[in-house]
C-alpha cells in the first residue's frame, strides 16, 4: 500500500510543520474564528432545543432523551419533528449539570472547542485521503502531504459557513456528528494499518470498532451514516487500488471478492441501522409543510428537479463565496422557478458544468495523485449531503448551512488542490495570496459569529440577505416585542403578513400588540384570519377570546375559549381568562371551577389562586376564602400577591394578628406596594393600634399619593387620634 508522494505538495507556499504543530496551527485558527461568540445568548432554535427542552432538567429521567426528539417532544406524537439525536441532547444535559442551570457560555466553550479538535482531525483525514496509507518498512505510517493536508484543513478551519454550527449552540448536532465521523473513517483505515498488512488483509476489530462510531454519530445526526459510504469508495480506490477501467478485468480476483465482503458488511449495518432509524421514529416520517421546502411540493416534477437543482447551486455558491449567510431560507428567500425561461436556471446549468468538469478531471487525469485527490473531494462533498439533498425523502428546509458542515471538507481539499496547482503556475506572491485568502475568511468567520451572538444582530442581519423571508420579518418584530419595543414590531409583523398572507403565527403576535393598544377591531380581524387559515392553532383561539370580551362579545369570547381548550386540552391560561370572562357575567361557580382547572393544570397558576381568593372574599366566603389562600401558599410560599390577599381575608375575619403577620411577609418582597401598606394601616385603624396605622397609612401615600381610599382613611384617622389628644388633655 505505498503510494506516490503527490508532487503537488510541493507547491503548497506553506512550511512543513511537525503533526503536533501543523494541529496546533490549526486549532489556533478555529479558535481565532469563533472565539468571540463565546458569550452569546441562547439564540433561534436554541430557544426550542435547550430552554424549552424538559430532557435537560436533572429532575427529567435520563431514559427520557432515549425517547423523545431533539427538540424533547415524543417521537410517537405526529408532531415530532423526528430527529432523534439522544447522544447531543445529553451533552446539553452535561452543560447544564456542570453549570448548574442553563447558563450559555459553557454551551459555546464546548462548541467552540469542538470546532477545533474536529479542524485539528481534518489533517488526518486529509492526509489519509491525497497521500493513502503509506507505510515504511515497519508498518510506521509515513506523512506523504504534510502541507496539503494543513492547507486543506486551514481551509476547513476557517470556513465562515460553519458560524451556524460552531456559534448556534444547536449546531451541537453537527459538530458531534462530524467528530465521530472522522473516528469512524480513520478506524476503518487503521483496519489496514499494522505489521505485514496488506490489501487482501485487513483488522476486524478495527472495522467493528468504524462501525460501533457511526452508529454514535448517527445518534448525534442522521448524517452520520453516510460516512459508510466515505469508507467504501476510500475501500475501492485506496486500499484495492482499482481504477474505474479495470474493474471489469478483476471481477474474479481475489482482491475484488474480499472487497465485496467488505462492502457487504457496510451495506448490511447501513441497512441496519436505517431500520433501527425507522423504527424508532414510530409513526413514520416527519409531516413538513409547503412552507417549509416549497419545491419538494411542486405538482410538475420537471420543475421540482430543476428547483431542487437550483438549491444545489446555492448551497455550492455559499461553499465558493460565503459573505450571504442567513439563519434562515425559508418562507419566500429563495422563490421557486416556475418556467423554463428563469434565468436562474444558468446557476444550476453552470453547477453541473463544473461539477462534470471535476468527475472527468477525477477519473481521466493521467496523474493518479489528482484524481484521488479530485475524487476523495467529490465524494466528501456529495456524500454527505445526500440526507439533504431531497433526493430519498423530503426535507423540512430549502437551505441550512449547518447541514453542509462535513460537506465543506469536500471542497476545502478540492480549494487546496486548486490553490497549490495556480501557486505552480503562478509563482509570484503566492504567499501573499493563500494568505489573503485565509485572511479573508477568518475575519468573516470572526464578524458572523459576532453577529450570533444575539438574537436582535442575528435576525436583522438576515434583512439585507433574505428581504423577502417572512420569517426573518416575523423574528426581527418578536424580538422587538420581547424588548419592549411594540411600535417598532408592528412595522415588521406587518411586512411578514403581507409577504406570506398565510403566516398566522404573524397574525397572532400581531393581534396581541394590537389588542394591548386598544386597537380592538383590527385585532379581531387578524385574529379571526389566523383561526380560519389554522382552524387547530388554540393560541390565536384564546387570544381572539381575550379580545371579543374586550369588545362585550361575551358569547363569541366563551366558545372561543373553548376552541382553544378543544385543540389543546391542558391549557391553564385559557381556562384562566375563561374564568375572567365567567367573573364578568357573575357566573361565580363557573369561574370558580375554570379557575381550579388552571390550577390543576398548573399548579404554580399565581393570577388563577388569587383570583379564587378575591372572588371568594368578595362574594363573602370567606372561610372558603382562607382555606383557597393558604393551599395556594402551600404551592407558592414566596407569592406577596396571594399573601395581601390571604391578609385581607383574614382582617376580615378579625383575625387581626394572623392578618398582619401575612402583610408584613407580603412587605418583606415587595416594601414598596402602596396598597398592602394601606390595608395593614386599616387592619391597625380597625385593631385599635393607632400609631401602627398612622405609620402605615403616611407609607401608603408617600408612595402613591393618589391611592383611592387611603386619604380619606387618613384624614379619619388624624381625627381621631386629636380627639383622643383633647380627651387625654
Amino acid at each position: 500500500m505505498i503510494h506516490p508522494e503527490p508532487s503537488w505538495d510541493h507547491h503548497v507556499p506553506l512550511p512543513k510543520l511537525g503533526p503536533l504543530y501543523s494541529r496546533l496551527l490549526v486549532a489556533l485558527v478555529s479558535l481565532i474564528c469563533f472565539i468571540n461568540s463565546y458569550d452569546g445568548d441562547f439564540v433561534f432554535d436554541d430557544s426550542e432545543a435547550i430552554l424549552n427542552n424538559k430532557d435537560l432538567n436533572p429532575d427529567t429521567p435520563l431514559s427520557n432523551i432515549w425517547k423523545n426528539d431533539f427538540w424533547g417532544s415524543n417521537l410517537s406524537s405526529n408532531s415530532s419533528h423526528k430527529s432523534y439525536r439522544p447522544l447531543t441532547v445529553l451533552t446539553f444535559r452535561l452543560n447544564y449539570l456542570l453549570a448548574g442551570g442553563l447558563y450559555p457560555v459553557g454551551f459555546h466553550v464546548l462548541n467552540i472547542g469542538l470546532h477545533c479538535v474536529i479542524s485539528a482531525l481534518m489533517i488526518d483525514v486529509f492526509a489519509t485521503l491525497i497521500g493513502g496509507l503509506a507505510c515504511d518498512g515497519t508498518a510506521k505510517r509515513l506523512g506523504h502531504v504534510p502541507k496539503a493536508s494543513l492547507l486543506a484543513a486551514l481551509f476547513f478551519a476557517a470556513h465562515p459557513v460553519h458560524t451556524e454550527s460552531v456559534a448556534g449552540i444547536v449546531g451541537r448536532a453537527d459538530l458531534l456528528c462530524a467528530l465521530f465521523f472522522q473516528l469512524s473513517f480513520l478506524s476503518y483505515c487503521r483496519a489496514f494499518q499494522g505489521e505485514g498488512m496488506k490489501s487482501d488483509k485487513f483488522s476486524v476489530s478495527w472495522i467493528v470498532v468504524s462501525l460501533l462510531l457511526c452508529a454514535v454519530a448517527m445518534l448525534c445526526k442522521e448524517q452520520g451514516i453516510t460516512v459508510l459510504g466515505v469508507n467504501g469508495v476510500f475501500d475501492i480506490l485506496v486500499i484495492c487500488n482499482l481504477d474505474i477501467y479495470e474493474l471489469t478485468h478483476k471481477l474474479v480476483s481475489e482482491l475484488l471478492k474480499r472487497l465485496i465482503i467488505r462492502l457487504a458488511l457496510l451495506l448490511f449495518c447501513g441497512s441496519l441501522l436505517l431500520y433501527a432509524r425507522w423504527r424508532i421514529m414510530g409513526t413514520g416520517p416527519p409531516a413538513f409543510t409547503e412552507v417549509d421546502n416549497p419545491a419538494s411540493f411542486a405538482e410538475n416534477v420537471f420543475l421540482r428537479i430543476v428547483n431542487y437543482n437550483y438549491y444545489y447551486s446555492l448551497n455550492a455558491w455559499l461553499l465558493l463565496c460565503p459573505w450571504w449567510l442567513c439563519f434562515d431560507w425559508s418562507m419566500g428567500c429563495v422563490p421557486l422557478i416556475k418556467s423554463a425561461g428563469d434565468w436562474r436556471i444558468v446557476w444550476l446549468l453552470l453547477l453541473w458544468a463544473c461539477l462534470i468538469g471535476l468527475i472527468k478531471q477525477a477519473l481521466c487525469s493521467p496523474d493518479s495523485s489528482k484524481r484521488r485527490t479530485l475524487t476523495f473531494g467529490l465524494v466528501l462533498l456529495v456524500i454527505p449531503f445526500l440526507p439533504a439533498s431531497n433526493l430519498f425523502f423530503r426535507v423540512g428546509f430549502v437551505i441550512a448551512e449547518r447541514v453542509l458542515y462535513l460537506s465543506t471538507a469536500g471542497y476545502c481539499l478540492v480549494l487546496a488542490y486548486a490553490g497549490a496547482h495556480c501557486c505552480c503556475r503562478w509563482r509570484k506572491h503566492k504567499v501573499a495570496a493563500m494568505l489573503a485568502l485565509l485572511g479573508m475568511n477568518v475575519v468573516r468567520c470572526a464578524h458572523r459569529s459576532q453577529q450570533w451572538t444575539s438574537e436582535q444582530s442575528l435576525f436583522t442581519s438576515a434583512l439585507s440577505v433574505c428581504p423577502l423571508n417572512a420569517k426573518v420579518h416575523y423574528n426581527v418584530g418578536k424580538n422587538l416585542a420581547d424588548h419592549g419595543n411594540q411600535s417598532a414590531a408592528i412595522k415588521y409583523y406587518r411586512e411578514a403578513v403581507r409577504l406570506h398572507p398565510k403566516y398566522v403565527h404573524a397574525m397572532n403576535n400581531l393581534g396581541n400588540i394590537l389588542k394591548e393598544k386598544n386597537e380592538l377591531q383590527e385585532a379581531e380581524e387578524l385574529l379571526s384570519t389566523a383561526v380560519h387559515i389554522q382552524p387547530d392553532f388554540a393560541a390565536a383561539w384564546m387570544n381572539l377570546g381575550i379580545v371579543q370580551n374586550s369588545l362585550k362579545k361575551f358569547d363569541k369570547a366563551e366558545q372561543s375559549y373553548w376552541n382553544a381548550i378543544k385543540f389543546r386540552k391542558k391549557y391553564p391560561d385559557c381556562y384562566y381568562n375563561l374564568g375572567r370572562l365567567y367573573a364578568e357575567l357573575d357566573r361565580h361557580v363557573d369561574a370558580l371551577n375554570a379557575w381550579r382547572n388552571a390550577t390543576m393544570l398548573k399548579s404554580d397558576h399565581s393570577l388563577a389562586w388569587n383570583n379564587m381568593v378575591i372572588l371568594l372574599d368578595n362574594t363573602g366566603n370567606l372561610a372558603q376564602a382562607e382555606l383557597i389562600g393558604k393551599e395556594a401558599l402551600k404551592i407558592l410560599p414566596k407569592d406577596h400577591t396571594i399573601m395581601f390577599s390571604l391578609a385581607n381575608v383574614l382582617g376580615k375575619q378579625q383575625k387581626y394578628k394572623e392578618s398582619e403577620g401575612f402583610f408584613l411577609n407580603a412587605l418583606k418582597i415587595n416594601p414598596n406596594a402602596a396598597s398592602c401598606h394601606g390595608n395593614l394601616a386599616v387592619l391597625y385603624h380597625r385593631w385599635g393600634k393607632l400609631d401602627l396605622a398612622k405609620k402605615h397609612y403616611e407609607l401608603s401615600l408617600k408612595l402613591d399619593p393618589k391611592a383611592p381610599g387611603t386619604n380619606e382613611n387618613y384624614n379619619m384617622l388624624k381625627r381621631k387620634l386629636e380627639q383622643r389628644q383633647r380627651t387625654a388633655g
